[in-house]
């Protein structure tokens, strides 16, 4: 059967098209373009006219964000910004320590003593007063372990009680488990290293929150938010997680494509590498599978990114490496030489260059033309990086949202004004890829919309209304090609999605009002009419 859906106006991404009224659909995949004649030939047609009224892009795609957006909602938000959950609650946002510790409060109070409380969201930048710590944490309960994770979840704050659960104290001696002048534990916990003792101790792995519900949620997550392919950037992928992966992306009622990014940090990068290649077999139309993560530096907000000199605005430099870096070596070039796509996470721009010249050095040994290795984040990635990614054949996914969310911050505190008024950017990197890159969200550290994000690197307008650098402001076309083919570049799937073209898969995201006519201040407030997958529109 033929199906053709007609539209006020089709945005096709692809240049050989780029408007068109209507899109025929056969067998989930676009079968022809054009006018309301596009299907003539072909056989018989259907008529959808459902969306007549509206504006047609292709699918959008969320490049980088993690499942836990959909699961995190089971703890209890203590961030900044309201938020919505996948259930529609509106989280008030919290705007002081007393109101942090008040809705932890009343948590614990229903909470059984000796089992933790456990918060997520909070940013103590954006909170008056000395740092947030263990005695904050204190006054919620001694009589449980409080645990809450930053909003960047490279960092959390706990109480007495949960520094004792894990076995914290005095003589602990672990990067990142953070002490006062006088050498006590303040209850900062900073990166991955100091963080894992009090995930085992506490059972909150926020890390490994691919549950089915939360997949699910997930899916809805993306649905609302007009995205039809979703990547998840950290996942263990062992086999439970996987045939469970299977059932749930499987079911007609998943509404949307699911590629999730294999955590290449657990074992010997040789068995790794052979773990992503076995892993890729498994692939369908609607789950991409055979990919790799690693890391290497923190987050900016948290002062735990490596910085190039002059290092930080403001506060101490924690700069952290999540890898050790001869691992992270062999880890690079044993996936690289298997030929294993892989992301890498890089905040600041040390960690930008060490990427780079990891590459650098492997790809000397093994070349290879085009496996799209991809620098995540890249947030202080300069123009001469750009240049030296591009002739090695990487591709870069920008952290977009972080210039409306935490722009005031990187201002005022971490980097001062002349870098915050070029970070993420993307004017850069549009004429160095050739606007062939991603923007991303990165769920839940800010709300998965990528039409949001799209607002964010064209207008560059923080939350107090300051713009954050004007030369590096890009156009909406350029932003929405970064939400769908720049997208699909990235994640190497630009042969299946991305556009609305003869081919490809029908996913579809249908708009109320058209992008690229109303004021691109107001691009973040059109509503997303409905979704399609593969022709069918999504429930």
């Amino acid at each position: 059967m033929i199906t053709v859906f007609s539209a006020a106006k089709i945005i096709t991404m692809d240049p050989n098209r780029p408007e068109a009224t209507h899109v025929a659909v056969r067998d989930g995949r676009v079968l022809a373009v054009g006018d309301a004649d596009c299907a003539q030939g072909w056989g018989t047609a259907t008529l959808d006219d459902r969306f007549s009224g509206n504006v047609i892009l292709p699918g959008l795609i969320e490049a980088h964000a993690h499942v836990m957006a959909g699961g995190i909602w089971e703890f209890t938000y203590c961030g900044h910004y309201a938020r919505t959950d996948p259930q529609g609650h509106v989280w008030d946002g919290v705007k002081d320590y007393d109101a942090v510790i008040a809705r932890l409060r009343a948590v614990a109070e229903d909470t059984p003593k000796g089992q933790p409380v456990i918060g997520w969201g909070l940013d103590p930048n954006f909170l008056d007063g000395r740092r947030f710590d263990k005695d904050h944490l204190d006054q919620v309960s001694t009589d449980h372990p409080v645990i809450v994770a930053h909003s960047n979840f490279h960092l959390m704050t706990v109480n007495s009680a949960a520094l004792a659960l894990a076995g914290f104290d005095a003589g602990t001696n672990i990067e990142g488990v953070m002490k006062g002048a006088d050498g006590s534990l303040n209850g900062e916990l900073q990166e991955f290293a100091a963080m894992q003792p009090m995930i085992d101790a506490t059972g909150f792995d926020f890390l490994n929150l691919a549950t089915e519900s939360s997949l699910r949620a997930y899916g809805q997550v993306a649905r609302l938010c007009g995205v039809t392919t979703v990547a998840e950037l950290l996942s263990d992928l062992k086999d439970d997680e996987v045939s469970m992966i299977e059932r749930v992306v499987h079911d007609p009622a998943f509404p949307a494509r699911y590629v999730p990014i294999m955590n290449a940090m657990v074992g010997d990068p040789e068995d790794e590498a052979a773990r992503a290649i076995a892993l890729r077999a498994r692939s369908t139309d609607k789950l991409s599978l055979g990919r790799a993560k690693l890391f290497t530096d923190g987050a900016i907000q948290g002062f735990t990114a490596k910085l190039k000199a002059p290092g930080y605005f403001t506060g101490e430099d924690h700069g952290i490496w999540n890898m050790d870096l001869n691992y992270y070596r062999r880890a690079v070039e044993a996936l690289h030489k298997a030929g294993v796509k892989t992301h890498i996470h890089t905040n600041g721009d040390a960690a930008s260059e060490l990427a780079i010249e990891v590459y650098e050095e492997v790809l000397l040994k093994y070349p290879n033309p085009d496996l799209r290795h991809t620098l995540e984040h890249v947030q202080l990635a300069t123009r001469d990086q750009f240049k030296r990614m591009k002739a090695l054949g990487l591709t870069c996914n920008i952290f977009g949202n972080h210039i409306h969310y935490f722009g005031d911050i990187h201002w005022t505190r971490t980097l001062g004004p002349d870098r915050a008024s070029r970070m993420n950017a993307c004017r850069d990197a549009v004429e160095i890829f050739d606007n062939e890159f991603a923007i991303h969200s990165d769920a839940p550290i800010t709300p998965m919309a990528p039409l949001v994000t799209a607002w964010a690197v064209v207008n560059r307008v923080t939350e107090t209304g300051r713009v954050l650098g004007t030369s590096q402001q890009i156009t909406v076309p350029q932003a929405l090609h970064c939400i769908t083919l720049g997208a699909a570049h990235v994640l190497k799937l630009d042969h299946q999605i991305g556009s609305i073209q003869t081919g490809k898969h029908a996913d579809f995201c249908v708009l109320a009002e058209d992008p690229l006519t109303v004021d691109p201040m107001a691009l973040r407030d059109i509503e997303i009419v409905a979704t399609v997958l593969g022709g069918e529109v999504t429930q």
